[in-house]
Order: C-alpha cells, then sequence, then structure tokens
C-alpha cells in the first residue's frame, strides 16, 4: 500500500519487527537475518524456535503471543515475520490471526515443500489431541518472499520431501510439470533446484517446476480461499496421509506421507479402470526416481479404513476422493466401494 510505505517511511518512529524463525535456520541464516535488520536500522526482535510436527501446538503459539505482547507491536504497520519451513509458518500464521484479532504477517519459506505448499494459500493451523491441523483458521500473508537460495542448505530428503507436493499438481493438473519431474528429477534432487549455469540441456527446470507449481497450485486454491465447495483437488495425498503421518511421527515427513497416499490412490485409480496400466507404472517410476517412498509398512488396512472415516466426518458425508484419470488429469469420485479399496490395497501391498 503506497499510502502506508509513505507513512511508515515518513514517521519519525523507528522501524520494528517481530521475527519467528526456525532454530535450525538461525543457526545457518542468523546472522543474515540479523545483519539485514540493523543496516536497515529496524529495531528487531528475533525468536528462534523448534518448529516440527512434534511441537506444532497451540503450547507454542502461545509462546509466540507471550513474545509479541512484550514486544509491543503496532497491529496494523508491523507484520509479524516467519521464516522456515511449513510448520513454522503454520504456527505463525495463527499466532498472527490471534493477536488483536488480526496482525499482518509475512512469509518467508526455506525449505521447498514450504515453498510451494505452505507459502501458498490462507491456512494456518496446530496439531491438536494427536490430529494433524486440527486447529486453525484462514487468514492469508500480507505477502511471501520466495528465495530458493535458501534451499541449497537443506538435506537432499527435504529436496524429495517437497517433490511429493510437486508431483501432486502434476498429477491433478499439468502433465507438463509431471514430464518436468520425470525428466530432470535427478538433477534437480542434485542442484537443489538452484539454477545453475553450464545445465543447458537441462534448460532452468528448477524454476520452470517451481512457478509451474505454484501457479496451479493457485489456479484451485484462489477460487476457494476459504474451502466453502469442498470438492478439491488439491486433497489429492490427503485423505489417508494426515492419519499415517501422526500415527508414525517422526519416522516420514509430511510430502513423504503424502506421496505414499498418492501412491495408493493411484492404484485405487487402476483398480477402478481409470488410469492404464502403463500411466500407473510412470506414476510409480516417477515418484521412485524422486527418491520418495512408494509404500509403508504403518499404512495398514485397518489405518485406511480409518482415515476415510475421519475424511467422511470432515466433508460433508462424502468420500470427495481426487483420483487421477491420466497423466495430468484428474476426477473427483464419491462412488468408490470398499470392495475396490481392497483390491487396489491387496495389490499395493503385493507390488
Amino acid at each position: 500500500d503506497p499510502q502506508q510505505t509513505e507513512l511508515a517511511t515518513a514517521s519519525k518512529r523507528k522501524l520494528r519487527r517481530f521475527i519467528v524463525i526456525d532454530e535450525v535456520v538461525d543457526k545457518l541464516y542468523g546472522s543474515k537475518v540479523r545483519e539485514y535488520f540493523e543496516e536497515n536500522n529496524v529495531q528487531h526482535k528475533i525468536l528462534a524456535l523448534p518448529t516440527t510436527e512434534e511441537t506444532k501446538s497451540m503450547d507454542l503459539v502461545l509462546n509466540i503471543l507471550h513474545e509479541v505482547q512484550s514486544f509491543s507491536l503496532d497491529r496494523r504497520t508491523e507484520p509479524i515475520i516467519a521464516i522456515g519451513g511449513g510448520v513454522c509458518l503454520d504456527i505463525v500464521g495463527l499466532a498472527a490471526s490471534l493477536y488483536r484479532r488480526r496482525t499482518p504477517y509475512i512469509r518467508v519459506p526455506t525449505t521447498l515443500l514450504s515453498y510451494v505448499d505452505a507459502s501458498v494459500g490462507a491456512k494456518n493451523g496446530v496439531n491438536f489431541l494427536q490430529c494433524k491441523n486440527k486447529l486453525g483458521g484462514y487468514t492469508p500473508p500480507v505477502a511471501s518472499f520466495l528465495d530458493r537460495s535458501f534451499l541449497q542448505s537443506i538435506p537432499r530428503r527435504h529436496i524429495s520431501n517437497g517433490l511429493g507436493e510437486i508431483l501432486k499438481m502434476a498429477l491433478m493438473k499439468h502433465k507438463g510439470l509431471f514430464d518436468l519431474l520425470k525428466n530432470h528429477g535427478k538433477y534437480l534432487l542434485d542442484t537443489k533446484f538452484q539454477s545453475c549455469n553450464g545445465f543447458a540441456h537441462h534448460g532452468d527446470a528448477a524454476l520452470q517446476t517451481t512457478r509451474i507449481a505454484i501457479e496451479t497450485m493457485l489456479e484451485e486454491l484462489a477460487p476457494n480461499l476459504w474451502e466453502d465447495d469442498l470438492d478439491r483437488l488439491v486433497d489429492f495425498g490427503h485423505l489417508i496421509s494426515p492419519e499415517l503421518e501422526m500415527r508414525v511421527l517422526p519416522s516420514l515427513m509430511h510430502g513423504e506421507a503424502v506421496n505414499i497416499d498418492m501412491a495408493f490412490m493411484t492404484y485405487v485409480a487402476h483398480a477402478r479402470g481409470l488410469l492404464a496400466a502403463e500411466d500407473k507404472e510412470q506414476i510409480l517410476q516417477c515418484m521412485r526416481g524422486l527418491e520418495l517412498p512408494v509404500w509403508h509398512s504403518g499404512c495398514s488396512w485397518a489405518l485406511i479404513q480409518r482415515a476415510l472415516r475421519e475424511r467422511l466426518k470432515h466433508s460433508g458425508g462424502q468420500l470427495r476422493m481426487p483420483l487421477p484419470t491420466g497423466l495430468g488429469v484428474a476426477d473427483i469420485f464419491n462412488d468408490t466401494s470398499e470392495e475396490t479399496l481392497e483390491r487396489a490395497y491387496e495389490l499395493w501391498v503385493k507390488d
């Protein structure tokens, strides 16, 4: 807002910022962040916290809010800044939405998963009673700042983890994105999504992949930001994965759990006759190429049944099951029989 910018720069009051940063990110980049605010003469408070699925709770939200209150933010002109992965962005988003009913906040994602997923949309939340994101709301950030250079320092497994959410959008909406992942997946893992000179035969696969993933995500989320319509293609991979992820913590990361869900649903689509055998094999081959798990011993038939019962409770009494009907095309189904699901599960386990 130009008017607010003018007011902020013309004001005699010193600029102030409250920053929540993941403690691992703080060790890597904290000195640069502090140097930035000092160089720009900004009074700041940096709160470094352990932001993991295990600590993603209202206790941590309240911890942040105590610190915010002590710092005494102006709730309209001094946005809270979140620097970290998806868990950090979710927790800070919820804290900001609660403080004085709504305080603006800025997302700075530092993992691939948060770059293409948590940075987009309005949702925030925390885990509650061993259920993933059971408490939360819809408060979009005033901005998301995307910088792929953060990805240089994350482990290879975290790159693979983010590729799970990118593959979700490819399978649901974009054959070209699927081809990028299939053809350049190893390169993206090896280079950690950095745009490298001297690799002309790959083009700028990192930029293309992240841009298409975010654009397709926005196409789905923007018209339905508050989830008034529960038929959502972006729910692919999120029917059984929340139950699985929370059940086996911390052995699976979010994108890995999502991919296991997507692998099973690929078998369901094939069992229903929606997906040709060669397309099913291409999808599984791509998943393995991205170094993503396609099965987990914790994903029992009983867990799948329990997860789908939960799904029915929270999606208006219908499964609303997104399934691929080809590569990059999909639809939502409410009529998948238990017999089909069990047949798909048996084949999945056997394979």
